[in-house]
C-alpha cells in the first residue's frame, strides 16, 4: 500500500528504544523524511544512529528491546504490525543496506540466489526473470563480470564487492524507502564517491526516500538534503545540510566539524578534538548529556535538559547556548567550510 502523496515517507515521533530495561539507546527522537528526500544521521559511535535505523523496520531483538513512540513508513503504522505484515513491509516498502554485508548475507547461498529469492518472495515472477533483474542490478552498482559474480558466495567476493551486492539486494524489490547504515564503510576512497553518487542518482531516478547513517560529514553533505546530528540517543541539531555544516548552533556539531578541518590546518597545528567520551546510557546524566564535554557549558546545562530552539526556519538545536555556540563557530568558519564542503 502506497502512502498518500501528502504523507511523509517516514514519520517518527518521540521514539524511545531501551535495551534490557536499563540502556536508553534512543531517547525521544523525532524524524520526518519527506518523499524523495535524503536525511543523514551523523554522530559518534554509540549515539543511537543504527539503533534508530533498525527500529524503523523493528529489527532490534524483540525480547530485549522496549520500543515506544510512533513509527509510520509509507503510510503504515509499523508499531501496530504483526510479524507477517512486517515481513511484507521489509524489502518491499522499506529496505536496508547494512554496514557489514558479510554478516548480512547468508554464507551458504550464492549472492544471486539470495537476491532472486528476495524478489520472488514479494513478486510473482519466474526464477529466470528474477535472475535477470539481479543481473541488471549488479550492472547498475558497477560490479565487474556481473554474471559470474551472481554465482559467487559472499566469502568469494571482496569487501567492496559484497557491499555493492548488499546495495543491489536492498534495491531488488524497488522499495519506496531506503535505509543505508554506513554503506561505504568497506570501500576505498575512490569507490566511495562512486557509490555515493550512485545512491544520489538512484534516489532521483526512482523517487527513493533515504535515511543515511554515516560518521563522514563529507559523505553526508554529498548525499543528504537534511542532516540530523545525534548524541547520546537524542537529536541535538537538525536542518538543511547547508545550514548544519555552514551555520551550526550546537557545540557538539561544531566539535564534529572542527575535528574534520584537516584540509585547512597548517603543518604542525594540533587538530581540535572533542574531549572526554559519550555518557553511559544506562546512567544518563541530568541536564544536557553533552555538558561534561562542552566548551560552553554552564551550571544550567548540567541540571536542566535544554528544549529545541528554532534558530532559523527549518533549523533547530537543543542547546541553552545556541547564540554563544554560533558566535564561537564564526572564528574558524572558513577553515571548516574548506575541509567539509
Amino acid at each position: 500500500m502506497s502512502a498518500p502523496a501528502t504523507e511523509p515517507a517516514v514519520a517518527i515521533r518521540n521514539l524511545t528504544v531501551v535495551f534490557g530495561g536499563v540502556v536508553e539507546a534512543v531517547d525521544g527522537v523525532d524524524i520526518t523524511l519527506e518523499r524523495g528526500q535524503a536525511v543523514a544521521l551523523i554522530g559518534e559511535s554509540g549515539s543511537g544512529k543504527s539503533v534508530t535505523l533498525r527500529a524503523i523496520m523493528r529489527l532490534n531483538p524483540e525480547r530485549k528491546t522496549q520500543i515506544g513512540g510512533e513509527i509510520r513508513v509509507a503510510g503504515q503504522d509499523v508499531m501496530a504490525m504483526s510479524p507477517k505484515a512486517l515481513q511484507a513491509l521489509r524489502g518491499r516498502a522499506v529496505a536496508m543496506i547494512f554496514q557489514e554485508p558479510l554478516l548480512a548475507l547468508d554464507p551458504v547461498y550464492t549472492v544471486g540466489q539470495q537476491i532472486t529469492e528476495a524478489i520472488r518472495q514479494h513478486e510473482r515472477i519466474s526464477a529466470g526473470a528474477a535472475r535477470q533483474r539481479a543481473l541488471a542490478l549488479f550492472e547498475r552498482v558497477r560490479i565487474p563480470s556481473p554474471e559470474r559474480r551472481l554465482d559467487a558466495y559472499p566469502h568469494e567476493m571482496s569487501g567492496g564487492m559484497r557491499q555493492r551486492a548488499m546495495i543491489a539486494l536492498a534495491l531488488a524489490c524497488r522499495p519506496q524507502v531506503l535505509l543505508a547504515d554506513e554503506p561505504t564503510t568497506a570501500l576505498d576512497a575512490t569507490v566511495q564517491i562512486q557509490i555515493l553518487l550512485l545512491l544520489r542518482e538512484l534516489q532521483a531516478e526512482l523517487g527513493l526516500s533515504t535515511i543515511f547513517v554515516t560518521h563522514d560529514l563529507g559523505a553526508a553533505v554529498e548525499v543528504a538534503d537534511r542532516i540530523a546530528v545525534m548524541y547520546a540517543g537524542r537529536i541535538v541539531e537538525e536542518g538543511s545540510a547547508r545550514d548544519v555544516v555552514l551555520d551550526p548552533h550546537h557545540p557538539y556539531t561544531i566539535g564534529l566539524l572542527r575535528s574534520r578541518a584537516d584540509g585547512a590546518l597548517a603543518k604542525g597545528t594540533r587538530l581540535k578534538t572533542i574531549p572526554g567520551s559519550p555518557p553511559d546510557l544506562a546512567n544518563r546524566p541530568p541536564g544536557c548529556p553533552f555538558a561534561p564535554r562542552c566548551f560552553l557549558a554552564e551550571e544550567r546545562c548540567r541540571v536542566e535538559a535544554p528544549p529545541y530552539v528554532d534558530v532559523q526556519p527549518g533549523h533547530r538545536a537543543a542547546c541553552w547556548r545556541t547564540e554563544a555556540a554560533h558566535a564561537a563557530f564564526q572564528a574558524d568558519k572558513a577553515a571548516v567550510a574548506e575541509a567539509v564542503v
